[in-house]
């Protein structure tokens, strides 16, 4: 059985209000509460992707601070990233354990 190929207009989810990817300046912090949790991995993934390229190195991956799920999740896939050199919850002033600050390794 031949599968049908995707028309572009089917890959965007349906309760998606925009036709076309959003893009982002990259900055140094990013704010994690629009996205789906399923979604924090590869958004993660991407961000320092594009921190890297950017030659941005220190970072505020900002989670929340509720029952900690995010946190978890964001903790777990810095853990095993090879360009982190390091991790730990931010300042209070900056978000105290809602938010984690990442030193990425220079290539």
């Amino acid at each position: 059985m031949a599968r049908r190929r995707k028309e572009p207009d089917e890959s965007i989810e349906k309760d998606s209000p925009f036709p076309d990817p959003v893009v982002l300046p990259i900055e140094d912090s990013i704010d994690l509460h629009p996205f789906a949790p399923k979604d924090i991995p590869s958004v993660v993934e991407e961000y320092l992707a594009q921190c890297l390229e950017a030659e941005i190195y220190e970072v505020r991956i900002i989670h929340g601070r509720g029952a900690g799920v995010q946190r978890k999740i964001v903790h777990s896939l810095l853990a095993k990233h090879p360009r982190v050199a390091s991790c730990k919850d931010a300042p209070a002033e900056a978000g105290g354990w809602g938010a984690t600050l990442v030193v990425l390794k220079k290539s």
